[in-house]
């Protein structure tokens, strides 16, 4: 579902943001990436993306090879992955409801089932009854929430997350993490950069361990799952 072999980001400046990684995701696999800030998460993800591309090695989703996939096809590669960003990335001049529709509006879905799937989304963050509502009217935590609704409004086989609980109280950051696991039992592949590590080790999946742009750790969720002696 998700490889990387062997890849490297260099930026133009000369920082480099990821040194030869190598990992796979299978199918329907639930993995967290952690690491210490500007440790290549939020790098790693946007190679996933497309808003990025690999100075060296090559990164594979759905089989498809990004390295070699040219900016024109970038939208069709993007249309197959739900993404919540750290800052939300809101239409500040659409309602809510209008926000979490816009992945179904590109995808030519009618309206009655778009209607039918925002509410559905936004029930599933706990905002049903905003969907009026402007973002500037909300909380940062709920406008965070409005980004995840938009990112899982599609049911996306792939979920990427940077830093989704940035904003979010620890009772609603176990609630989405909850949410994480429920997408993922019915099958998405499921991607979180978190820092939240007490979070992260109570879910008990794989974690992918990064550290100046180099994976460090691969922890299977068995290892994380295992009391402490």
């Amino acid at each position: 579902m998700i490889t990387f072999e062997h890849v490297t980001k260099r930026y133009q400046s000369g920082s480099i943001a990821l040194q030869d990684v190598s990992f796979h995701l299978d199918p329907g696999e639930m993995t967290f990436l952690t690491g210490h800030s500007g440790a290549g998460k939020s790098t790693l993800l946007r190679l996933v993306l497309m808003l990025e591309k690999a100075t060296r090695g090559q990164v594979f989703v759905n089989s498809k090879n990004l390295s070699k996939t040219s900016s024109s096809q970038a939208p069709s590669v993007r249309r197959g992955i739900g993404m919540i960003f750290q800052n939300h990335k809101l239409l500040s001049e659409k309602t809510v409801f209008d926000n979490v529709s816009l992945p179904l509006i590109i995808a030519g879905e009618r309206y009655p089932d778009i209607r039918k799937k925002v509410r559905a989304a936004l029930d599933k963050v706990g905002l049903s009854g905003k969907e009026k509502s402007w973002p500037m009217q909300l909380s940062g935590g709920e406008q965070q929430r409005v980004g995840i609704a938009r990112a899982i409004v599609g049911m996306p086989p792939i979920l990427l997350a940077d830093e989704p609980t940035g904003n979010l109280d620890p009772e609603l950051s176990r609630g989405l993490f909850g949410l994480f696991r429920q997408l993922n039992e019915r099958g998405v592949t499921v991607l979180v950069a978190s820092h939240d590590l007490a979070l992260v080790r109570s879910m008990c999946q794989r974690v992918l361990v990064l550290s100046q742009g180099r994976l460090v750790d691969d922890i299977p969720g068995a290892d994380i799952a295992r009391p402490a002696r």
